[in-house]
C-alpha cells in the first residue's frame, strides 16, 4: 500500500523561506524583518507558523501558546491518537459532554454536507477502512474491494445519521467519523484567531492548511505556489493572497494501491474514488471552508463548482484536470 504523510501537501509557500524552527531569542526584531518560524507536525501533516512581531521573545511566547492550543485540538480531532475524543466516538458511538470545539466542527461539517448534496461527508471512514484492509492483504485484487463489501460499507455512511447536541454526540454502531477533510482547516482558523487576539497583524499559519493574517509586513501579498501534481519540483501557478486561506486536494495525495487507481477522495454515494482532477485549490476567507470545499469540489464538475462557490464562501478555485488542463474559477 502506497502512503504519504499527508493527504494534501501540494501547496508550497514561497512568501517566507528563512530558517527551520524558532530563531534565536534575545534580540529585537522589527516587523519588517525576519519572522520567527516554527515547524512541526499537526494532525499528521507538516505544519508551520511565521510570526512577525517587534519583540522576538513575545513572538516565541505566541508560538508556544499557539502550539499548546493546536495540541489541545489535536486531542479532540485526531484519528491517530489513541485517547482522542474522535477515537472514543468511533469506538463507542457516543460522546457525553463533548468539547464545544467538537460540537462546532461536526455542526459545520453537517452544513457543508447539506450544501454539497452529501459529497462532503465526515462519516466515510468505513470506506477508508475497507480499502485499507483490502489493499493490506498479501495479494489483493487490483480491481479493488468487492461490490458487496462497498455496499456494506456505504450502509454505514451518512452524516445525517449523526446526532449532534451540546451535551452529547451519538451515531449508530458501525459508523465511524474522519475529520481529515476539515479539521486541519479548523485548527488553522483557531490559531489565527488566537494570534489576532494578541495583536498579530502579519503572519502565515499552516496547520495542514494555509491561512495568512494580513499582507506581508512590506505590504505585498503573500505568494502561494501550487505545485504541479506531475512534477513536484515545479510550481504550476502562484496565487497572491492577503488575509485569506488556501487549500489543495488531489487524488494523488494518497493511494491505497501502487497503480494509483484508488485514493482517499471517496464519493459517499457510490463508494468509488474521485478522478476528475489532478488537484483542486480553493481560496476562501477561512481555512475551514477552503479545506472542506477543496475535498467536495474534487467530486464535482466545473459547472456545479461554479454554482456553489458564492454560497460556500469560496472566492477562487484553481483546477488541474486529469488531462492537465487548467481552469480558474472566480465567484
Amino acid at each position: 500500500m502506497t502512503r504519504t504523510i499527508s493527504r494534501r501537501r501540494f501547496v508550497r509557500i514561497s512568501a517566507a523561506a528563512a530558517g527551520i524552527g524558532l530563531l534565536p531569542s534575545g534580540r529585537p526584531a522589527r516587523a519588517g524583518g525576519k519572522p520567527v518560524i516554527w515547524r512541526g507536525t499537526m494532525l499528521g501533516a507538516v505544519a508551520r507558523m511565521d510570526i512577525y512581531h517587534d519583540d522576538r521573545s513575545e513572538a516565541e511566547r505566541l508560538i508556544a501558546a499557539a502550539c499548546a492550543e493546536a495540541r489541545r485540538l489535536e486531542r479532540q480531532f485526531s484519528l491517530y491518537l489513541g485517547n482522542s475524543a474522535l477515537v472514543e466516538l468511533n469506538r463507542t458511538g457516543i460522546l457525553v459532554g463533548p468539547a464545544a470545539d467538537m460540537v462546532e466542527l461536526l455542526s459545520i461539517a453537517q452544513r457543508y454536507s447539506k450544501l454539497t448534496g452529501g459529497l462532503f461527508d465526515v462519516t466515510v471512514q468505513p470506506l477508508w477502512d475497507l480499502y485499507a484492509s483490502h489493499f493490506s492483504r498479501e495479494d489483493p485484487d487490483p480491481a479493488g474491494p468487492a461490490p458487496a463489501a462497498i455496499k456494506d460499507a456505504l450502509g454505514r455512511v451518512g452524516s445525517g445519521r449523526l446526532s449532534i447536541k451540546r451535551d452529547r454526540i451519538a451515531m449508530p454502531r458501525g459508523m465511524a467519523v474522519t475529520l481529515n477533510g476539515i479539521a486541519q482547516g479548523y485548527v488553522t482558523d483557531k490559531i489565527v484567531e488566537l494570534l489576532r487576539s494578541r495583536g498579530i497583524a502579519h503572519s502565515l499559519v499552516d496547520m495542514g492548511e494555509t491561512r495568512t493574517i494580513g499582507a506581508r509586513p512590506d505590504g505585498a501579498a503573500w505568494e502561494v505556489g501550487i505545485v504541479d501534481p506531475e512534477v513536484p519540483d515545479r510550481t504550476e501557478a502562484v496565487l497572491p493572497v492577503v488575509d485569506r486561506a488556501v487549500s489543495t486536494s488531489g487524488a494523488y495525495g494518497f493511494h491505497f494501491d501502487s497503480a494509483g487507481r484508488f485514493n482517499h477522495l471517496f464519493d459517499p454515494a457510490t463508494g468509488n474514488c474521485g478522478h476528475l482532477y489532478r488537484s483542486v485549490t480553493t481560496v476562501a476567507g477561512t481555512a475551514t471552508a477552503a479545506d472542506a470545499l477543496s475535498t467536495a469540489f474534487s467530486l464535482m464538475d466545473q459547472k456545479r463548482i461554479q454554482a456553489l462557490m458564492s454560497e460556500a464562501g469560496i472566492e477562487r478555485v484553481h483546477l488541474i484536470d486529469v488531462a492537465g488542463a487548467v481552469a480558474d474559477l472566480v465567484a
